[in-house]
Order: structure tokens, then C-alpha cells, then sequence
């Protein structure tokens, strides 16, 4: 039994290898017809069609004067054709099915098959008229979910046939002309697809067609539409202070969005700067706490609701500044009168509440001394700590009631003579102060006036 069917095997395989070598014979111009050859005869159940596909099966043929069978066939293309045209060989009369793959579907084709001989061919089978199935509709129901954040969610009901194996998304917007696939989900139990990355209170079309494992695509689905949540509502009336010491209040309008989450509040140095987050708020204000006076930032708010979308901010900024420095004052004399140096000075700006005199002395190349008087109320300042032959230098500071202190004046320099008369200054009364009734640049002859720094010549010194 086993040698029986080892012999049928390579003797199949013989004729297999033997029609591969030789060239497929196909029908000849002048044709000899031989009615005694066999006819195709169909089996009871001989014809299977699908979307794509067309299957015939016949009864065997044993007359060994058959070397193959012709096959014919009419399209829908063949309009002009009146007869069937030659279409395939079988090259072999012991085969009893054909295929055939170019098909389209829901489409009717005629065929007809006549077997031949080395000289002749048989008679023309019956003509077989068949038409292909119609292409597989896609999922029955489909729906959208919208109002998520930068989202579309796409759900359906399982395909119900088995020969389904993938679902191909389709995406299309109003500005777009053509439906594009975004995606190919494998499985006929996938009943979801999620679209991420979409733009903003955005409108999006789906469908869905269906793809079986032999490659056949279905129509597409009914089409939804999904809109993309919108941007949170911005703020307005934003307000920031500039008035405040080495501080900047910012305030701005309660956001009324349903899903509040939080406020951020960005800054920048410039008003088209890059602007860095600074805080993360659930109140409507902020208070920019700053070493520095007179600093100026730009500011801006955003909401961020509780998907974590943010509102637009860029079109709505607000300058603050800290309070600045208060005037520095203006000295209007400076001179020695006897063994003491007065120092006097206009008030220049209405904010000062007390004065800040800054001493320096300088006797010899290194012999240097500095000190500061704070709290002075007064707009004169009398030194009677001072020594012979040494230049003393003086700078005067205002300070507000929040502890800002101005610039300083111009600095003003006063060198003692080397006199005895001048009382050393471990022995000298206190530093005295006192207001200055009325200011005035004229010297007496007792007096001796010394212009501002900036100003004297010390070439003779």
C-alpha cells in the first residue's frame, strides 16, 4: 500500500515538473474541432463565487487523448466582444478545479471551457454565467463621543462575520478634501479607537470599513462627527502694582469656568520676552515678593481646567514695578568753619523721613576710616570729630519710612589744614545735626566753602 502510494506521488510530481518546462499551450487561430473529445460537465454543485474570487469544479476526465483544458471568459470590460475570449490554460486533464482571483466584486462574468488534444479541441462547454458577491458591508453601528480634551473616542459593534480581521479608521475635517486613514486595528472584537493629539474645539469625521484575512476591504460605515473640547475662558482685567516696596501685587478677574482647576501666573522681563511660571494659584491674586527697587517685570494668566488644558494667555499682559528709590539729596554747601565741617542739603523728594551721611577719612597713603550716620531727621550735619591735614569725604543718603535708601548725593571732599587750632578728634564734641533754615552758596570771609568733588582741583594739595 505504501510503495501504491509513493508511486502516485512522484508520478504527479513527474507531471507537475514536465508542465512547468514546457511553454502553456494556448488555443491555435484555425482550429480543428473534434466532437468525439469529452465536453466540460459541471458537478451538481460546481460553481462558488465570492467578492473576489470564482471556483468551478467538473466531472473527471479519462479519455487520455486530453492534454489539458482552455479556459474562456467575458468581462464587463468586454463590451465590444460578442464571443468569449480566451482567458487561461489548465495543462493538465486530470486537474477538475479552477480558480479565479481577478474578479471584482458584485460583478457578472461569463466562462465557458473546452478541452484539447495535440491536434484538435473538443466542443465549447455550456456558457456559465456568474456574478461575484457584493462587497462586505462595513459595522452596523457606530458612534462618537465628544467634548474631550484633544480626543476623539470611537465606539462599534463587532463586525458579526468571522472573515473579518482588521477595522481601518478613516479621519476627514471640514478642511480637508479626502478621507485619510489614520490607523488599522487588528481583531473583529475591537469595538473602540481612541484619536489623541487633535486640535482644540475642533470638528472631526470618522468611518470605519472592515478588512477580511483574504485582503477584501468593505464599504465604509455610516460617518460621526466628534468635537474636541475647547480652551478654558482667559482671564481679564489683569492688574499689577507699582507702588509697592520690593513687591508687585498682581490681581486679575475670577475665572467662571465649570471645571476650574488652577491659575498660572508667568513673568518676563520684557513684554515680548520669554515668560518663565512662576506660580501655581487657586486665588486670583499674587504677590511678587522682589529685592530690588524699581524693578520692572511683565506679567500674564492662564486657566487650566481640570482636563489640564490651558487658556490662551498671550494677548493679555500687564506691567508691574516695585517702588524706586527715593530722591537722592542735593547738597548745596559744604565748608570748615573753624574746628568743624558743615554739611548741608536740600530735601528733594516729599517721601524722605531721615538722612544717611557717609564719612570717609584719608590721612597718608593708607590710613582710611569710614562711618555712617543713620537716623538724621534734620538738614544740616556738623562734624566736630575731625584732625588736621586729612581729607574727609561726605555722601549724603535719603531713606523713606519702608527703609529704601536713595542713591547718593554728589560727594563732596574738605581737606583740614595742618593747624593746631583744629581740635583732634578723640577729644572733639559729638557729631551734631540741625535744620537748614535757609539755603545759601555765599562764604563769609570767616568761612571756608569747598566745592563738590567732582569739581575741585587737588593738584595743590
Amino acid at each position: 500500500m505504501k510503495l501504491s502510494l509513493l508511486t502516485t506521488l512522484c508520478a504527479a510530481s513527474l507531471l507537475l515538473l514536465s508542465g512547468c518546462a514546457e511553454i502553456t499551450p494556448k488555443p491555435k487561430e484555425k482550429v480543428v474541432v473534434d466532437s468525439t473529445l469529452p465536453t466540460i460537465s459541471l458537478t451538481k454543485n460546481g460553481i462558488i463565487t465570492d467578492m473576489k474570487t470564482v471556483a468551478f469544479e467538473w466531472k473527471s476526465i479519462t479519455d487520455p487523448r486530453v492534454e489539458g483544458i482552455y479556459v474562456y471568459k467575458k468581462s464587463p470590460q468586454d463590451k465590444a466582444a460578442n464571443e468569449l475570449e480566451y482567458y487561461d490554460t489548465i495543462d493538465t486533464r486530470y486537474s477538475t478545479h479552477y480558480v479565479d482571483r481577478t474578479v471584482e466584486p458584485d460583478t457578472k462574468y461569463s466562462y465557458a471551457f473546452r478541452v484539447f488534444t495535440k491536434e484538435s479541441q473538443g466542443v465549447n462547454s455550456k456558457v456559465f454565467v456568474v456574478n461575484t458577491l457584493p462587497v462586505l458591508q462595513s459595522v452596523s453601528w457606530i458612534h462618537s463621543i465628544t467634548g474631550l480634551p484633544r480626543i476623539a473616542k470611537i465606539i462599534w459593534r463587532p463586525h458579526v462575520s468571522e472573515r473579518v480581521s482588521t477595522y481601518i479608521i478613516e479621519r476627514k475635517t471640514f478642511e480637508d478634501k479626502e478621507w485619510h486613514q489614520i490607523d488599522e486595528l487588528s481583531g473583529r472584537l475591537n469595538a473602540e479607537y481612541i484619536d489623541t493629539g487633535l486640535e482644540d474645539n475642533h470638528v472631526y469625521m470618522y468611518r470605519i470599513r472592515v478588512k477580511t484575512y483574504d485582503g477584501i476591504i468593505s464599504t465604509p460605515s455610516q460617518i460621526v462627527k466628534s468635537i474636541t473640547k475647547p480652551l478654558p475662558v482667559s482671564v481679564t482685567k489683569i492688574e499689577a502694582s507699582k507702588n509697592l516696596p520690593k513687591a508687585i501685587k498682581i490681581t486679575w478677574s475670577p475665572s467662571k469656568q465649570k471645571d476650574f482647576e488652577r491659575y498660572y501666573l508667568y513673568r518676563a522681563d520684557d513684554i515680548d520676552g520669554s515668560y518663565e511660571l512662576i506660580a501655581k494659584l487657586y486665588n486670583n491674586h499674587f504677590t511678587d515678593k522682589i529685592d530690588e527697587d524699581g524693578k520692572t517685570y511683565f506679567y500674564k494668566v492662564s486657566v487650566l481646567d481640570k482636563d489640564g488644558l490651558e487658556s490662551e494667555h498671550d494677548k493679555n499682559k500687564v506691567m508691574g514695578m516695585t517702588l524706586t528709590k527715593p530722591n537722592a539729596p542735593a547738597i548745596v554747601e559744604a565748608k570748615l568753619q573753624g574746628n568743624k565741617i558743615e554739611l548741608k542739603w536740600g530735601k528733594s523728594d516729599p517721601r524722605t523721613v531721615s538722612y544717611i551721611v557717609v564719612k570717609k577719612s584719608k590721612k597718608g597713603w593708607f590710613d582710611k576710616i569710614s562711618k555712617e550716620y543713620k537716623g538724621l531727621t534734620k538738614s544740616l550735619f556738623i562734624d566736630a570729630a575731625i584732625e588736621p591735614d586729612t581729607l574727609y569725604t561726605y555722601t549724603v543718603y535719603s531713606v523713606d519710612k519702608n527703609g529704601i535708601v536713595s542713591e547718593p548725593s554728589i560727594e563732596v571732599q574738605i581737606k583740614t589744614p595742618e593747624s593746631q587750632e583744629i581740635i583732634s578728634a578723640s577729644k572733639a564734641k559729638a557729631t551734631q545735626e540741625e535744620s537748614v533754615k535757609a539755603v545759601s552758596t555765599k562764604s563769609s570771609s570767616s568761612e571756608t566753602t569747598v566745592a563738590p568733588a567732582e569739581e575741585l582741583d587737588l593738584n595743590g594739595l
